[in-house]
C-alpha cells in the first residue's frame, strides 16, 4: 500500500529536494500543499509556518513531522501539541526521511483506527478486560512472632 505524504513547506527548493528523495526511497504518494488536511490519511510534513496555521489540538500528532529551527519556544509548542518527530532544515535529508518513515510506521501500527472513534486503544473490542476472580482462603492464619 502506498503511503501519502502531504508536504507543507514554504521553501520550494527544499520541498522539491525532499519530494525527490521520498520518490527515490520508497513508494510514496507525495503531495505539495499549502495547508495540509489533517482529516486525510497519511503523514504530514510541515514547516514552522504551516504548523502555526494548524488548529490545535492536532488530529493525530504522531503522524506529523515538523521541520523547524531550534527555537526553544517553538519546540515547546510542538511538544505541547504532541509532535514527536522534529527535525531541523539543516539536518541531512536522510534524517528527515527517517523521521517521515517513523511517522508512517506509527500510522501503520495504529492501523485503520487512527481515523476511527475507538479512543486510545487500537483494539476494536468494546468488551472490558476480565479480572481474575478473587481468591478466598479458608481457615485461620497465625502470625508468628519471635
Amino acid at each position: 500500500m502506498m503511503q501519502t505524504v502531504q508536504l507543507a513547506i514554504a521553501d520550494g527548493g527544499y520541498a522539491a529536494a525532499l519530494k525527490d528523495a521520498l520518490a527515490r526511497s520508497c513508494a510514496w504518494h507525495v503531495e505539495s500543499v499549502e495547508r495540509p488536511d489533517p482529516a486525510r490519511k497519511g503523514v504530514l510534513v510541515v514547516d514552522e509556518f504551516a504548523f502555526a496555521r494548524q488548529p490545535l489540538p492536532l488530529l493525530h500528532p504522531e503522524r506529523v513531522v515538523l521541520i523547524s529551527r531550534q527555537d526553544p519556544q517553538l519546540l515547546a509548542q510542538a511538544w505541547e501539541a504532541g509532535i514527536v518527530s522534529i527535525v531541523s532544515q539543516e539536518d541531512p535529508l536522510s534524517t528527515v526521511l527517517l523521521a517521515i518513515m517513523a511517522a508512517a510506521l506509527r500510522v501503520a501500527k495504529v492501523g485503520s483506527n487512527v481515523f476511527g472513534t475507538s479512543g486510545i486503544s487500537p483494539n476494536d473490542s468494546s468488551e472490558p478486560a476480565r479480572l481474575a476472580p478473587a481468591q478466598h482462603h479458608s481457615g485461620s492464619k497465625r502470625l508468628k512472632t519471635q
